[in-house]
């Protein structure tokens, strides 16, 4: 029986190590062809010796599956580009991009200098926006020359994006910013064939050691949703976040519309007061921040 990935070709970034690799060799096991993208950093983004890609092209290989290694730098153009490219040339397709890759910068945000602050936002929003437009410009002209379009593109948030965490300012704001752009991507895109969704993920990997006390689940815990939203099962899915935490899938709802008033005139300051106090009263309270003392 053919996998659910059979016959695509699958980028993913941030593949060397934790989600990224339970992904691509995820996909893999499901027949696709993996473009396994890792500059090989630190935790911090710092450079690495090591060449992680290389090493899960190794392991999807010895299991019978194919795969190439990028070892570029997503957060520039011709990074970016070459990417894609690679993908095109070695397998003829794409069909799914996985951004998955990220580093941490953490500190108190009266500590967090600019350079740390501008780092974060280079990988993780500079690093979806990328590969993302890249991808989508291959199956805009693919679309226009009348051949028929599946993509996928699954972007990457996190519980911080969608609730803030204490001490890291940075990378919550730019998680936060991958929702916006996988919303607006989903639907500038969805007249080429392409769907665009974003998962929240909960595990363990580099990234969460010593910034998170309790255990988490396993990285290989995520990929299976990653799969089927990057393969053709998830048809007319798009514009969605799900968040993935072990065995629990949540589909989250956002920024919904609550409680509302009018009024026929201008507010004065202390009626928009008197009238926020009341709505405030009838609404739902926000999630808590990770991390944020208890009262």
């Amino acid at each position: 029986m053919p996998g659910l990935a059979e016959g695509r070709t699958v980028i993913v970034t941030g593949a060397g190590r934790g989600l990224g690799r339970a992904h691509a060799l995820a996909f893999a096991a499901e027949g696709a062809a993996v473009v396994v993208n890792d500059l090989g950093v630190g935790r911090d983004g710092t450079p690495d010796p090591d060449s992680p890609a290389a090493a899960v092209v190794a392991e999807i290989e010895a299991l019978g599956g194919r795969a190439v290694a990028h070892g570029g730098d997503i957060t520039t153009e011709q990074g970016a580009a070459d990417l894609v490219a690679l993908a095109l040339d070695t397998y003829g397709r794409l069909d799914t991009l996985v951004n998955n890759a990220g580093f941490l910068r953490d500190r108190m945000l009266v500590n967090l200098d600019a350079d740390d602050w501008d780092a974060v936002m280079r990988v993780h929003l500079r690093g979806h926006f990328l590969p993302l437009r890249q991808a989508a410009a291959h199956w805009r002209a693919e679309a226009k020359a009348g051949r028929p379009v599946a993509g996928r593109i699954v972007n990457t948030s996190s519980g911080a994006g969608l609730q803030g965490s204490v001490g890291q300012g940075n990378y919550s704001a730019a998680k936060a910013g991958i929702l916006g752009l996988t919303f607006v991507a989903a639907a500038e895109f969805a007249g080429y064939g392409v769907q665009v969704n974003a998962i929240a993920p909960s595990a363990r990997t580099r990234m969460t050691e010593g910034a998170i006390a309790t255990a988490l689940p396993e990285p290989e815990d995520v990929s299976p949703l990653v799969v089927w939203l990057g393969s053709d099962a998830s048809a007319g899915v798009t514009g969605r976040v799900l968040e993935v935490e072990g065995g629990r899938i949540t589909v989250m709802e956002g920024w919904r519309a609550g409680p509302a008033a009018r009024n026929a005139g201008r507010w004065t300051p202390v009626e928009a007061g008197e009238a926020a106090r009341k709505l405030l009263a009838a609404a739902e309270p926000p999630a808590p921040v990770y991390g944020a003392r208890k009262s």
